[in-house]
């Protein structure tokens, strides 16, 4: 497993995560990108433990992303299937996880402190919050895809689904952008990544 785990985690975190994974009889799987969501945990009918990991996470996303996931697989096993997914007994096991995590010899300076701030009170996603969102996305291999707070009002884009928007105003921290098709208003974050349209 740690061969698996050196090529898609910071090489300085493989121990402590290969440890997480053979104490709680984690099957992790990596699986191609999927557009709702970066990892999933299920219970398996024979009281093993799923996590499913995207393939394409850089290294720092990853490691967030499967510890996030681990954190849910310690609520089911502490407080059952009936808390909320990503109540306060998550948000502490989390927090709790990743703690020994948040240090230089794992994640680059730079993310440390957005890290840091991130973990005072962790989101169901790493993605809503922007700023580290942003930052980790320095870390990925280059795409041809653009953030939408950096396109200009007005420009067209696409997004996974097909559909396509013209880019209006920015609300308070959102951007308000109209579908072509139906004239229907939307609000993105400033982090979600579309294609222009040329």
């Amino acid at each position: 497993m740690s061969s698996v785990l050196k090529t898609y985690l910071p090489a300085k975190a493989v121990t402590s995560v290969e440890e997480l994974l053979k104490v709680y009889k984690v099957h992790l799987k990596i699986v191609n990108e999927r557009q709702s969501k970066h990892g999933d945990y299920r219970p398996m009918p024979d009281g093993r433990h799923q996590i499913t990991i995207n393939a394409n996470l850089n290294p720092y996303r990853f490691l967030i992303t499967l510890i996030h996931e681990i954190a849910h697989l310690l609520v089911f096993i502490n407080y059952g299937r009936h808390t909320k997914p990503h109540g306060i007994e998550w948000k502490l096991t989390f927090q709790k996880l990743m703690l020994p995590l948040i240090n230089p010899q794992i994640f680059p300076e730079q993310l440390l402190p957005l890290i840091a701030n991130h973990f005072k009170n962790p989101k169901a996603s790493s993605d809503t919050d922007a700023r580290l969102s942003i930052a980790l996305k320095a870390y990925d291999q280059p795409t041809d895809k653009s953030y939408i707070f950096e396109l200009p009002k007005g420009t067209q884009f696409i997004i996974p689904n097909g559909k396509i928007f013209i880019k209006e105003e920015k609300l308070r921290k959102r951007y308000k952008c109209r579908e072509l098709s139906t004239g229907r208003q939307y609000v993105f974050q400033p982090n979600a990544q579309v294609e222009v349209l040329k």
